[in-house]
């Protein structure tokens, strides 16, 4: 199996403040395709498509726990999937909110 070329020195840093993503260093792909789909631009969204392929972004994404409302409606346009079939949609609605202000 081919192995991938290590990217973290290609990520920006202030994307990743709490996390040490030196070269070298493991990176979560699940945290990189979050943080760059949350905070990144079209550039970087393709690049990281690109590196890790569509399927798996997708499959990565879909299966978040959280992601901005936002970039949730960024990613369910951009994948042309139902927001329904994003695990953080569902798991929003089955949690009551408390509080309304």
């Amino acid at each position: 199996m081919e192995s991938k070329k290590d990217i973290s020195g290609i990520l920006k840093q202030s994307y990743f403040w709490d996390v040490d993503i030196r070269p070298g260093r493991d990176v979560s792909k699940r945290l990189v395709i979050e943080r760059i789909f949350s905070l990144g631009t079209l550039d970087e969204v393709a690049f990281l498509i690109g590196y890790y392929g569509k399927e798996e972004v997708e499959k990565t994404l879909l299966n978040l726990n959280y992601l901005e409302p936002r970039t949730l409606n960024f990613v369910s346009e951009y994948f042309g999937r139902s927001k329904t079939e994003f695990k953080c949609y569902t798991r929003k609605q089955l949690m009551p909110q408390l509080w309304n202000s």
